[in-house]
């Protein structure tokens, strides 16, 4: 369902002329695995979800009481399939962008609890592979750093509930909130971020720390930005810029 696939299987996708990749092709490996998960009891973590359907399938599983846990990333809930109409392989992820019906039931799962965390499926690229045609182009994009600012400006979330998505259930699902998403309390590990909640700045692939520029934000503007981040103790970012 999914070869030669290049973006979401939908009307953009059709005036392009170009090979769609379908949510039925997403959506039927999630019922299938919630399937598994309901025959053997197993612990389930569903990865980058980009579907409504996907969404409704997890709602039910976790209404159902099954032991699931499900993530979405920050461009899946901020960048439609149509950004791909001019062929930018800029835009090219996988599973691929989708549509804002399929943003706004991602965003809701954020807000109902259906969707557990937001990891950024960070995926550099050097500069000569991206500008391939759309086709031939791997698909990937930078999501670290610009990460928070995305989800604090799509989502009507609180910083409470991005630290809880972004933070502590992450650290649980991974099995490593021993020394993860801890409290910030004397005796705990030193891993801090300070963010502003509220500085609006605009995204430039220039001045990112990344060695590649392969940013799908580049000239947007986003509302919040991590100011310091602490790491075992040690600063290594301080008033935004990288320090190694």
């Amino acid at each position: 369902m999914t070869v030669g696939a290049v973006m979401h299987d939908g009307a953009c996708c059709s005036t392009m002329g170009v090979p769609g990749w379908p949510s039925a092709a997403e959506e039927e490996m999630v019922r299938r695995d919630i399937e598994l998960v309901r025959m053997t009891g197993a612990r389930e973590h569903f990865m980058h979800l980009s579907t409504k359907g996907s969404v409704e399938l997890v709602r039910a599983a976790k209404a159902e009481g099954l032991p699931v846990t499900a993530e979405v990333t920050p461009h899946h809930i901020s960048l439609t399939d149509e950004l791909l109409s001019g062929f930018d392989p800029i835009f090219k992820v996988n599973p691929p962008l989708r549509t804002m019906a399929d943003i706004s039931a991602l965003r809701e799962g954020l807000t109902d609890g259906t969707i557990d965390a937001i990891a950024t499926d960070h995926a550099p690229h050097a500069g000569h592979t991206k500008e391939q045609t759309l086709d031939t182009a791997p698909p990937g994009m930078l999501g670290l750093e610009t990460a928070l600012g995305v989800v604090n400006t799509a989502v009507t979330l609180s910083p409470q509930k991005i630290a809880a998505v972004m933070s502590w259930n992450p650290a649980v699902i991974a099995s490593i909130s021993d020394h993860q998403g801890r409290p910030i309390a004397v005796g705990e590990p030193a891993h801090i971020a300070v963010w502003d909640t509220t500085t609006v700045w605009s995204v430039s692939r220039d001045e990112l720390a990344s060695r590649s520029t392969n940013t799908p934000y580049h000239g947007m503007e986003l509302r919040g930005r991590v100011r310091h981040t602490i790491y075992n103790g040690q600063l290594v970012v301080q008033e935004g810029k990288a320090l190694a």
